[in-house]
């Protein structure tokens, strides 16, 4: 039991950049308190003394503000961060070394008897507000983002958003020119947050390629008009010698700057002209 009390303390420090010492671990952290609650609640519940189990359930529940039944099924290092609001299931089953942060349900979606709670493999991390609701099945290593509501199973390995959550993958390789211009415009759409992008990130990558796309086919437009021209005999600059107008400069222009202000400036393209 004591090594269990350790294990539990130790694997506090490998989650937690806040935590400074066992000793306050131990008096402080209301999650390692729900799960030691919960061990005697579930021992009282394996020797079918399940009033007694429910009480000290309930007790646990007062007085950390996380509701585990003590039917549910938890294995080793187990860490709930903050914890108020966390909900466990009487079916639900959780693996070794997963993480939950506060809001998080592990709920079911029907009345019926038998399994109706999730499933959770082993290293799986839930984010806050996150549902996870019906006997799922998440695997070993699976990311829920932060009020993501879960109701199909998930591969290892995967990571999950949205309402109701979708599976998301890596972003895709970028040329240099997409990355010069999302660097311009102070946008890391392409290379921040590659296991979960953001919805809003991707609308604006897909702009992007937009635009490069319609630069490389209007750059082709233009090459073949002169090259029509010249072969009609036409001279191209009748209109006073006048060379292709300049696009518009894209630097000092930010989505996002350290003020929280968008927009560009003046300073930013004055300099590029003088470039």
């Amino acid at each position: 039991m004591w090594q269990r009390v350790r294990e539990d303390i130790d694997s506090v420090f490998d989650r937690d950049p806040a935590a400074r010492s066992r000793f306050e671990i131990a008096l402080t952290y209301p999650g390692i308190h729900a799960i030691w609650w919960h061990r005697a609640a579930h021992r009282l519940w394996g020797w079918r003394l399940q009033l007694l189990a429910r009480m000290l359930a309930g007790l646990g529940r007062w007085l950390t503000g996380i509701e585990i039944h003590p039917a549910a099924k938890i294995g080793r290092r187990f860490f709930i961060d903050h914890g108020m609001g966390v909900v466990i299931g009487e079916t639900a089953e959780i693996g070794d070394d997963c993480t939950l942060y506060h809001g998080v349900t592990l709920g079911g979606t029907r009345w019926s008897a038998g399994k109706r709670h999730p499933t959770l493999g082993n290293g799986v991390v839930i984010g806050a507000g996150a549902k996870v609701l019906g006997p799922i099945i998440l695997g070993d290593g699976v990311r829920v983002g932060s009020n993501a509501v879960v109701l199909k199973d998930a591969p290892a390995g995967a990571t999950l958003i949205g309402i109701p959550a979708r599976i998301v993958g890596r972003r895709p390789e970028i040329s240099a020119q997409q990355a010069r211009i999302a660097e311009r415009l102070g946008f890391d759409a392409y290379g921040v947050a590659q296991d979960m992008p953001d919805p809003v990130a991707e609308v604006v990558d897909r702009l992007l390629d937009h635009v490069l796309a319609a630069d490389e086919r209007l750059s082709v437009l233009s090459q073949r008009v002169r090259v029509l021209q010249q072969a009609a005999g036409i001279a191209s600059d009748q209109g006073g010698g006048h060379e292709d107008p300049p696009l518009p400069s894209l630097a000092g222009c930010h989505l996002a700057t350290s003020q929280g202000v968008a927009g560009c400036s003046e300073e930013g393209a004055a300099s590029e002209r003088v470039e």
